[in-house]
């Protein structure tokens, strides 16, 4: 018989705090002039917590740009997240621009666009 998780939502709980822990790393501790005003949107982690995809978004700046900087980081934060959090295995990062704030707004255009159009059309 397969041995019950204690806390069923863990993977839960050490990705919300990878999420708060990065925030705080990335606009203290990282002064790479690439990344700029970055939000992490989420954070997805594998079931043995080996690696941890971490989506972001930016206000400004080239996001290809962002993510490689990132990524190029990813060592540096991993390192400093090891510190704070108190498990066995810190997840490997992989950061991704989030485009859903982008598909959102191309959303909302097509809608105002076809509500528009049929309000000529009446």
């Amino acid at each position: 018989m397969p041995k019950k998780s204690t806390k069923p939502n863990r993977g839960f709980q050490i990705a919300d705090q990878i999420q708060r822990d990065l925030t705080e790393l990335i606009a203290r501790e990282l002064k790479d002039p690439r990344v700029g005003m970055v939000t992490i949107s989420a954070v997805e982690v594998t079931p043995d917590y080996a690696h941890a995809k971490v989506f972001f978004t930016i206000l400004v700046g080239d996001p290809q740009e962002t993510e490689d900087a990132l990524n190029h980081s990813a060592g540096f934060l991993r390192t400093h997240l090891f510190k704070r959090l108190h498990i066995h295995t810190v997840p490997t990062l992989h950061f991704h621009f989030d485009r859903t704030t982008e598909r959102a707004a191309d959303m909302n255009a097509l809608i105002a666009k076809a509500v528009s159009s049929r309000s000529k059309d009446d």
